[in-house]
């Protein structure tokens, strides 16, 4: 019997493996998907249920209101910002704007799981390039890997799961070695964790590069993470690509009215992502104090680079009341969220320890 054949790209599509949900009646802290554990504020609440009147109807296609607020916190035109469902929707559409079968797309690895994913099911070629034992992007490695056929490389900073933050040394040398017809995406999803004084400053890049591209989200800081909207930042002929390549009406209403609420409360969603820095701060310090090797980390979220050891690690923490995220082979990522949370992580990490 004949049947409709599947692109034999799926064939080898690594699967995403989204962060263990809690199990139902179970007592345990999630911290296996980097999302914020505060609730959305009143504010963002009541601009939800405000607009839920209106779901009969489409949503604006071009999130109009949303990009041109976002444009104005980040001081760049509306016409350079291009909504999304989620950042990993926009990395889709930026992919689809710039490759063909057989292009190369250079990335770190390990990195953010989605990466060689969107790769694929956009007809190009990953080239992974690895990470180093510290956490951190081998910049001139990825800068070596680019060829001829090299459309788009992507730059996790920080990155997901190791937790470092590009340096703007780094970032500069690096986008002085690609070529100028290369696109880099910088892919900012944590960007408001970010406290390394030396670490690159996105937007500045973008000011001076044109071939950069900018990827950030709702999701984390911001806590909208149920309601995926994130955005692209590029040159505004670029993002009319990226913009054209988008899905119609791909951002829904609930979600731009919580993300234009949002960029209204910014100083009182960045008070609490001070908070949550201030967790990762004693986590860090605890595990070190334990004598965990942890990489620094300016995302809400910390890296255990134990190997063979992440699974066991991940059903102590789960029988301790953590669900944290391990990554078979090479470690566990663990969230930042609640105090107490990181207290039953210290302790289930003394006790690996012994």
């Amino acid at each position: 019997m004949k049947h409709v054949p599947l692109r034999p790209a799926l064939a080898s599509l690594p699967p995403y493996v989204p962060g263990a949900r809690v199990p139902v009646g179970a007592a345990a802290y999630k911290l296996s998907s980097n999302e914020n554990p505060f609730p959305p504020l009143p504010s963002v609440v009541a601009a939800i249920a405000d607009g839920a009147v209106d779901v009969n109807r489409y949503p604006d296609m071009y999130a109009t209101e949303l990009t041109e607020a976002v444009a104005e916190h980040l001081g760049v035109r509306p016409g350079q910002v291009v909504a999304g469902c989620g950042s990993v929707a926009v990395l889709g559409h930026v992919l689809a704007a710039f490759c063909d079968a057989g292009d190369e797309v250079v990335h770190p690895w390990r990195s953010f799981e989605a990466y060689p994913i969107a790769v694929t099911l956009a007809g190009a070629t990953g080239v992974p390039v690895p990470v180093g034992a510290d956490g951190r992007l081998d910049l001139p490695a990825l800068a070596a890997a680019v060829t001829d056929r090299t459309r788009v490389v992507l730059v996790c900073t920080p990155n997901n799961p190791t937790g470092p933050a590009v340096h703007a040394d780094e970032l500069e040398a690096f986008l002085a070695a690609v070529p100028r017809d290369v696109l880099v995406v910088l892919d900012e999803a944590y960007v408001e964790f970010v406290r390394d004084p030396d670490a690159a400053d996105g937007l500045a890049a973008l000011a001076a590069h044109r071939n950069v591209v900018l990827l950030r989200t709702f999701s984390k800081a911001y806590g909208l993470a149920g309601l995926r909207v994130g955005f692209a930042v590029a040159d505004e002929r670029l993002a009319a690509g990226i913009r054209a390549a988008s899905t119609p009406f791909g951002v829904s209403h609930l979600a731009q009215l919580a993300g234009v609420a949002s960029l209204r409360a910014t100083d009182e969603l960045l008070a609490r992502v001070d908070r949550i820095v201030g967790e990762r701060t004693r986590m860090l310090t605890g595990l070190r104090d334990l004598g965990w090797d942890v990489p620094d980390s300016q995302a809400n979220f910390v890296w255990l680079g134990i190997g063979d050891d992440a699974a066991r690690f991940a059903e102590t923490a789960t029988r301790a009341g953590v669900v944290v995220r391990p990554f078979a082979g090479d470690g566990v990522r663990i969230s930042v969220g609640e105090p107490e949370a990181t207290d039953v992580v210290l302790a289930v990490a003394r006790d690996v320890r012994r």
